[in-house]
């Protein structure tokens, strides 16, 4: 089983940045992809990027392309969310999960951390 802790929300103004961090730990982490998801209040939890297990492939969803970038450090175990021009409508815990696969019907994925909360005040 393997545990994510993620670190690095926080409130910041719109325009501003914030790099959020999730390390793993219990199992081989570089042969997992990775992604990072978010569930803003009221909301159900919807997927923001994904990296591939060797940080050569992204993806992102619409709303985050060309201000949000995923990376990882596989010596590390750990995978990142660079947020930039933050929004408002960014506010959200943030969560980081393992092996994400993408159906037609939505997300699978495996363990999940315990989320850390963006504040984007206006």
């Amino acid at each position: 089983q393997v545990q994510l802790v993620e670190s690095g929300g926080g409130l910041v103004q719109a325009g501003g940045s914030l790099r959020l961090s999730c390390a793993a730990s219990g199992r081989t982490f570089s042969n997992y992809a990775m992604g990072w998801f978010r569930q803003a209040p009221g909301k159900e939890r919807e997927f923001v990027a994904f990296i591939g297990s060797s940080g050569a492939s992204t993806d992102y969803t619409n709303f985050v392309k060309g201000r949000f970038t995923i990376s990882r450090d596989n010596a590390k175990n750990t995978v990142y969310l660079q947020m930039n021009s933050l929004k408002p409508e960014d506010t959200a815990i943030y969560y980081c999960a393992i092996d994400p696969k993408r159906y037609d019907s939505g997300w699978s994925t495996g363990s999940w951390g315990q989320g850390t909360q963006v504040t984007v005040s206006s």
